[in-house]
C-alpha cells in the first residue's frame, strides 16, 4: 500500500513540476537578468552541460550551497585517492557556493551547477552524465533527481542527512562531517595581505562577530561601543552571512559618523577606525586565523538556527555563540562534553561581559583557545575515514 501511494505521490509531483516548468524557466531567466544566476553558466541549471563527460565510471556529489559543498570536499579527495579509476562530478545550486568551491576542489573534479528538479532538465542532465553513483549531501532529497537516477541504474547514497523519524536500523552514523571542514589552505586574497593586516591589529584588542544575520549587527555594534569605552584600541571584525549585508552595515555606520574599514574596498585599518567589515565570500576561515576571539552569529535572535562553531575552534579561537543554535545544539553539547571551556553560550545582554573578561584575563583567553582546539581535534579525528569505510562497504565494493 505504501509503495503504491508513494508512486502515486511521485506521479503527482512529476506532473506538477512538468506543468510549472515554463514558469520556472522564466523565473530563472529573470534571476539571471537580476544577476542572481551565473551570467555565462546559468543554462547548466536547465540540464545543459558545459563540459564533456569523461569515459569510465562517474560519481556525482550534489550539495545545495556553500556549507554542504565545502563539507563534501574532504570526502571527494578521499574517494579520488582511494579510487583514482573513477571520475567525480560536483554540483551545487548557488552562485556564492560556485565562486568559493571552484577554487578549492581538486583539479580533476568536474564542477557544474545543479539542474532544477523538473522532469525535462533532470532527465537531460542524467542522460548526459550517466552517473554510476549519486552522493547527496544534507537534505537534498529531490524526487525527480532520485527517481530519475534510480531508473538509470545509479546507486544513491546520502551523506550528512538530517533524517527525521527515520528508523535507526537504516542509519549509518560516521560522525558530523562539518567537523572535518577546516583544513583548507589560506586563500590567495588573504595570504597576500594577511601579514599587513596582522601588523595593523597586532597591538590592539581584537574580536570577531562571524556569520551574522540581519538584525544581529545591532547586538554587536552595541557591544562594540560599550567595549570601546574601556578598550580604546579595540578592533571589531564583522563578517555578515551575505556580502550585501556587510555593505549595508558599513554605509549605515558611515552615515552615523563612524570610521569603518570595508574589505571589498581594500581599506586599511587606521588608528581612527575600529570596525572592519568583511563583505566577501569564502574568507571566513582565513579571518578566524587572525583573531583570538570569535563570536559565531546566527544565534542571538529568536528563531535563529546557529552556524558551525567548529570552524572557529579549528583556528584556535576562543569560541562564543548565542543560545538560538537550532540543530547545532548537538555540536555545542559535544564540544562542551570534550572540554567545558571549548564554547561559551551567552545572551546579547551578557556578551559585553564575556568579551571583556577575555580581553582582561590572558589566562582565561588562552584556556578557552586551547579548549576549543582540543574539542575540534577530538570531534574531527577519523570522520572522513569513517565515511570512506561506510561508502566503500555499501557502494564501492560493487565496482571492484
Amino acid at each position: 500500500m505504501e509503495s503504491k501511494s508513494g508512486k502515486t505521490l511521485y506521479k503527482f509531483y512529476r506532473a506538477i513540476t512538468y506543468g510549472i516548468s515554463p514558469l520556472v524557466r522564466l523565473h530563472l531567466r529573470w534571476r539571471k537578468f537580476l544577476g542572481r544566476e551565473h551570467p555565462v553558466r546559468w543554462e547548466e541549471r536547465l540540464g545543459r552541460p558545459s563540459a564533456p563527460r569523461p569515459t569510465g565510471r562517474l560519481i556525482w556529489f550534489h550539495a545545495v550551497s556553500l556549507g554542504e559543498g565545502l563539507a563534501a570536499i574532504p570526502v571527494i579527495r578521499c574517494c579520488l585517492e582511494r579510487r583514482p579509476d573513477v571520475n567525480v562530478l560536483m554540483t551545487t545550486t548557488t552562485t556564492s557556493a560556485f565562486e568559493v568551491i571552484k577554487n578549492k576542489l581538486p583539479k580533476n573534479v568536474i564542477y557544474q551547477f545543479a539542474p532544477l528538479d523538473m522532469p525535462s532538465t533532470m532527465d537531460a542532465f542524467l542522460r548526459y552524465w550517466r552517473p554510476n553513483i549519486v552522493m547527496l549531501m544534507e537534505s537534498e532529497l529531490w524526487p525527480n533527481l532520485i527517481m530519475g537516477a534510480a531508473r538509470n541504474g545509479s546507486t544513491i547514497q546520502g551523506i550528512q542527512f538530517q533524517l527525521l523519524q527515520a528508523p535507526p536500523y537504516i542509519i549509518n552514523y560516521s560522525g558530523d562531517l562539518k567537523c572535518a571542514v577546516a583544513d583548507f589552505d589560506i586563500s590567495k586574497g588573504v595570504k597576500k595581505n594577511s601579514e599587513e593586516f596582522q601588523m595593523q591589529i597586532s597591538h590592539r584588542k581584537v574580536w570577531m562577530a562571524s556569520s551574522i544575520h540581519k538584525g544581529e549587527e545591532e547586538v554587536f555594534i552595541r557591544a562594540h561601543n560599550i567595549l570601546k569605552e574601556k578598550h580604546a584600541d579595540i578592533v571589531t571584525i564583522i563578517v555578515p552571512r551575505k556580502p550585501q549585508h556587510g555593505q549595508d552595515i558599513a554605509l549605515k555606520l558611515q552615515e552615523e559618523g563612524t570610521s569603518v574599514a570595508l574589505r571589498s574596498r581594500g581599506d586599511n585599518l587606521t588608528p581612527e577606525s575600529s570596525i572592519y567589515v568583511v563583505d566577501s565570500l569564502g574568507e571566513l576561515r582565513d579571518f578566524y586565523k587572525l583573531t583570538p576571539i570569535a563570536v559565531v552569529g546566527g544565534s542571538f535572535l529568536v528563531g535563529s538556527k546557529g552556524h558551525n562553531i567548529l570552524e572557529a575552534a579549528a583556528a584556535g579561537c576562543a569560541v562564543l555563540t548565542g543560545h538560538h543554535v537550532g540543530h547545532f545544539s548537538a555540536m555545542v553539547a559535544e564540544m562542551q562534553r570534550v572540554n567545558s571551556l571549548s564554547v561559551l553560550q551567552v545572551s546579547s545582554e551578557k556578551l559585553v561581559e564575556a568579551v571583556n573578561e577575555l580581553f582582561d584575563n590572558a589566562k582565561i583567553l588562552e584556556a578557552r583557545r586551547v579548549a576549543s582546539r582540543q574539542a575540534h581535534h577530538a570531534l574531527s579525528s577519523g570522520i572522513v575515514e569513517n565515511i570512506w569505510k561506510m561508502l566503500h562497504f555499501h557502494v564501492f565494493v560493487k565496482y571492484q
